[in-house]
């Protein structure tokens, strides 16, 4: 039996330090790999925060921009989006001297080199571009960068729900930059990158349609400012001609005239009495949306001041064969521009007359409430349908009820009634009457 031979443990002794160092090389790899997935994370987390935040899309890129170094090389990051047939840059931020490549430039997608990255889903290192650009001579937007300086370039496909939206381009002075280390850093973090970026861009779309439409209401104001000063214009100018037609016709009708010339001229005056109001009802549109409503305010005793307009309008109502009573409870003095009030309650008052009934009676009441005084004034007519409800104080504002007399209405009473009402500092509205009809009230301080 031979005796068992020992290792020599001087030949053992000088293999041990190779054997550490072998571990110690593969523990580092190990740490370094580590400490770029914990700087991807990092990287990732911050990204990710952003769309939280709200940002727009340039303001994403912009912090990619500052982010990523520490995971990709780069001298020059840009992103480009597939609108429709072509891919069209949106952002580029660089660190050199000048930008030939910029934002803004478009280029087909069919038969370019991007669509194959499209068809592969992987990303593209190009390690010299020099190179590249002597085999496609005819790469516009290779000639463009390398004026730029870049050498290299990692392109990115970015998508979303298994569909390519666009590219991130990754691009170095240096040769040869970027490895499938690269690559593999930037896989693991695309689709999370893809989504933001995407999200980022609709945000952005968002914001650009948000401006348009602003500016869009800023050019409708400006016509609605012109509409009004043309209107108020145009009115004015029809005031005096109508008064006059107005003034020639109520003469003639308190001639000795025959019935059918009666009729004739009995028309004119009704015709151009409507358009009289619709005049006065222009210029008070006019004004009112200008802004330049004068109130020449005093002292007003309700119940006197209601009194007289109630008996202005019974000749109206006894016309319809209808009454109006007056119901002066309890009143009080109030502060208001006579003539402006005296708009809202003939307002108030000629549509109940319009719409009810012959051989109905309106109501007029004033009484003292918290905020002041409420004027109401409530007729017999067949009520405020809910449709009706929602156009009646607006301009233009006629209703699905017609007037029972076949009167004409201009449908801007009740919505000039309403601004009079408001710059007191008072309210106006409706209510159903009990037992059918309406209730319509004002208050003023």
């Amino acid at each position: 039996m031979k005796p068992m031979q020992l290792a020599d443990p001087i030949a053992a002794a000088s293999t041990f330090p190779d054997e550490v160092g072998r571990i110690a090389a593969t523990l580092q790899s190990v740490a370094d790999q580590l400490e770029l997935r914990i700087r991807e994370m990092e990287t990732l987390d911050r990204i990710t925060t952003l769309i939280n935040d709200g940002l727009l899309l340039e303001d994403i890129l912009d912090k990619v921009y500052e982010s990523f170094r520490g995971v990709i090389p780069y001298n020059r990051i840009s992103f480009s989006l597939i609108e429709g047939d072509r891919v069209s840059a949106k952002w580029v931020k660089s660190d050199l001297p000048t930008v030939k490549l910029a934002t803004g430039y478009s280029a087909a997608l069919e038969g370019s080199s991007l669509q194959q990255i499209i068809e592969t889903g992987k990303p593209r290192i190009i390690n010299d571009l020099g190179a590249y650009f002597r085999f496609k001579p005819d790469s516009e937007s290779t000639g463009l960068i390398l004026e730029e300086g870049i050498r290299s370039s990692l392109t990115c496909p970015l998508t979303n729900n298994g569909s390519a939206v666009g590219f991130m381009f990754f691009s170095s002075v240096a040769r040869n930059a970027y490895t499938p280390d690269h690559v593999a850093t930037f896989l693991r973090i695309a689709s999370q990158l893809s989504t933001i970026v995407e999200r980022g861009h609709m945000m952005s779309e968002i914001a650009s349609r948000g401006a348009a439409i602003e500016e869009k209401n800023r050019e409708l104001a400006r016509l609605n400012e012109t509409k009004d000063r043309f209107l108020g214009m145009a009115a004015h100018d029809l005031r005096n001609p109508v008064s006059a037609v107005l003034m020639a016709a109520e003469y003639l009708a308190a001639c000795a005239l025959e019935e059918e010339q009666r009729v004739f001229v009995e028309d004119i005056v009704q015709q151009a009495r409507y358009m009289l109001e619709l005049i006065n009802d222009l210029l008070d549109v006019s004004q009112i949306e200008s802004g330049v409503l004068e109130l020449h305010r005093q002292e007003v005793d309700l119940c006197a001041f209601l009194g007289l307009e109630v008996e202005r309008h019974r000749k109206l109502a006894k016309n319809k064969g209808m009454t109006i009573e007056f119901i002066p409870t309890e009143g009080g003095l109030v502060q208001a521009d006579p003539a402006r009030l005296r708009q809202v309650v003939d307002n108030l008052l000629s549509n109940a007359v319009k719409y009810s009934p012959p051989g109905t009676t309106v109501r007029v009441s004033v009484h003292k409430v918290p905020s002041g005084c409420r004027v109401d004034v409530q007729d017999e007519g067949p009520g405020i349908t809910g449709a009706d409800r929602e156009r009646l104080f607006s301009y233009f504002g006629k209703l699905s009820n017609r007037p029972t007399g076949g009167e004409a209405s201009t449908g801007l009473g009740m919505a000039i009634s309403r601004r009079i009402v408001e710059a007191h500092g008072g309210e106006i509205g409706l209510d159903p009457a009990p037992g059918g009809g309406s209730i319509f009230w004002f208050t003023l301080p």
